[in-house]
């Protein structure tokens, strides 16, 4: 038996990058899938791939009607809801704060705050009937400052408190709420080509600085974190909760050994003190 038959999930962003991969590896493992994106013909194309598993839902997480309708076409198809992957985002406003249009800082947290607010909210009532999981892409830059734009990094700081917070609500209904926390992960929003095709030396740069970002020498790729999310959707972790879950090849842990100062890196004998 698969880790997720008889599973229904849903996955929005799930039109490219993390969200694409989730949605053919949950498939794989016996889900189906309702994919949610605004992506409509890449989305529509992910779907007809994963044949009877998969259907696409346009959606555009920042609007309640369409999050809300998103998450009755589960209950029309199917029935019922184990998981949802809160996973759409970009980038959001860039540049320096008092150079920042108020406009532009408020949409970064209507994508990527506010759209994991409404999956969640959503997606409750039916999880609460049986149990599941909640699960919602945060970020390394939610943790660590200086590798990303400020709202961003504000953003994804406050999807990992909310996530924590609804988790302690939804305990007692056996419904688990985690967010996973990428590092540099070669997708489309990382390669800044969102609707787009990077050209390979747009991939190979941006592969090269990923690679040497993080003590584990490779960029991440959307397996890394669709495995992390498999687990999360699966039974075998039904005691994990209100869990900010690094996938960043080691960089949330500090400086790679290699650029720490020679002090610390090479041996050299000291004289034990000993009392006399």
């Amino acid at each position: 038996m698969s880790s997720l038959d008889g599973k229904v999930a849903i996955v929005t962003g799930g039109a490219s990058g993390i969200g694409a991969r989730t949605c053919e590896l949950f498939a794989e493992a016996g889900a189906r899938v309702v994919i949610g994106d605004m992506q409509e013909e890449r989305g529509q194309a992910v779907a007809a791939e994963l044949g009877k598993s998969a259907v696409f839902q346009r959606t555009e997480v920042s609007r309640e009607d369409d999050v809300r309708a998103l998450v009755a076409r589960a209950q029309q198809e199917w029935g019922r809801l184990d998981c949802i992957f809160n996973n759409a985002g970009f980038g959001g406003a860039l540049g320096p704060v008092a150079e920042t249009p108020v406009e532009e800082f408020d949409l970064t947290f209507a994508v990527l705050v506010r759209g994991v607010f409404l999956g969640m909210k959503h997606a409750a009532p039916l999880l609460c009937r049986q149990g599941g999981s909640i699960i919602n892409t945060a970020s390394v830059a939610g943790l660590v400052a200086g590798w990303s734009p400020h709202a961003y990094a504000a953003a994804k700081a406050a999807v990992i408190q909310l996530s924590k917070s609804v988790a302690l609500e939804l305990a007692p209904h056996r419904v688990r709420v985690n967010a996973i926390c990428p590092g540099f992960i070669a997708t489309p929003l990382a390669l800044n080509t969102v609707g787009r095709t990077a050209s390979a030396s747009e991939a190979d740069a941006a592969r090269e600085t990923m690679a040497a970002a993080q003590p584990i020498p490779r960029p991440g790729e959307p397996d890394d974190i669709a495995q992390m999310a498999l687990f999360l959707a699966s039974d075998s972790s039904t005691f994990v909760t209100g869990q900010a879950l690094s996938v960043d090849g080691g960089f949330s842990s500090g400086r790679r050994w290699e650029d720490q100062p020679d002090m610390f890196r090479k041996y050299r004998p000291f004289r034990v003190y000993r009392p006399s």
